[in-house]
């Protein structure tokens, strides 16, 4: 399209990983499948807490809530990955490209958002377990399941629209496989300054300060945690929150390296590997798959299935 003497880019191309050009299947296999496993495991977490009564707690609310995020963020990016690896399909329009980084934003930031949520969740239970029931409240957990989802819409809207304002004019191929704030505020004919101290101020609300609010109620629960005797009891409440925590700094590790500096070198898209596809794989075997709780849900579900069977 053009506009007066300037030439408005209608879609880009999303080059993915050319200098992998001969390990292009063995990536779409290794990826397709951990897709497939990602959107199963995480189904699976969805429909036990919603079939076992056992599970019916704020914890498994929440984990359940993370389930849904986890699916909605790794389907953003992954199928277009997939196409671009195995059919060369790696054009996008200017409209489904910011459709999909507004899309990615909202999902990745109500994440963090969540993690914070689940972290205080597990700090109340250990450090006032005879209060918890009567404060978190379904209500109140329904309330901050939500909230999560209204922060993250809120703060996406504000960085699409100071990036989708840009005039792209020139070049159009972008080094990623999604699109992405950096590449995209470099492909910019215009001043991109406003777009990327908004992306970096976003980096220190959506991941530093998600991460230090996390780490500090950790902190606070292992404090507990050292003051409780015996070796079991110490052994439970860490159980409980190492996944938690192993979760939380996957993701915030990866996700700080690529935003905080908002360069978009060419070395995000590998980082970008990890946190898109990697940790949402591994969240539902760190989460609930390795919790006893689960596995007699599980057992529960598939004793019932052949009884079921059999009669």
């Amino acid at each position: 399209m053009v506009i007066g003497n300037k030439t408005r880019v209608t879609e880009f191309i999303l080059l993915g990983f050319p200098e992998l050009y001969q390990y292009q299947l063995l990536l779409f296999i290794v990826v397709l499948l951990a897709y497939t496993l990602c959107v199963l495991g995480n189904m699976t977490i969805i429909s036990l807490v919603m079939l076992d009564p056992l599970l019916h707690s704020p914890m498994y609310l929440f984990i359940s809530t993370f389930a849904v995020l986890d699916i909605g963020f790794i389907t953003v990016t992954v199928p277009k990955m997939l196409a671009n690896l195995i059919a060369a399909d790696n054009r996008i329009s200017f409209v489904g490209c910011f459709t999909q980084l507004h899309a990615f934003d909202s999902f990745g930031v109500a994440e963090c958002y969540l993690l914070i949520i689940m972290a205080y969740d597990r700090d109340l239970a250990i450090n006032n377990p005879l209060r918890y029931p009567t404060m978190m409240t379904r209500t109140l957990c329904i309330q901050l399941s939500v909230l999560p989802w209204v922060i993250s819409f809120s703060i996406s809207c504000v960085l699409m629209v100071a990036t989708v304002t840009l005039e792209f004019c020139g070049p159009n191929e972008m080094n990623h496989f999604f699109c992405d704030l950096p590449p995209l505020q470099n492909l910019a004919c215009s001043s991109s300054l406003i777009s990327k101290v908004l992306t970096m101020a976003a980096a220190v609300l959506n991941i530093i300060f998600p991460f230090s609010t996390i780490m500090s109620f950790y902190i606070h629960i292992i404090n507990t945690v050292l003051k409780i005797k015996g070796f079991e009891g110490q052994k439970k409440a860490f159980s409980t929150c190492s996944s938690h925590l192993i979760v939380a700094l996957m993701f915030f590790g990866t996700a700080l390296i690529v935003y905080i500096n908002a360069k978009g070198n060419q070395y995000d898209k590998y980082l970008a590997l990890l946190y898109t596809v990697l940790t949402p794989l591994l969240n539902p075997f760190i989460y609930t798959f390795r919790n006893r709780d689960v596995k007699e849900a599980i057992k529960k579900l598939i004793y019932q299935n052949r009884h079921f069977q059999t009669t």
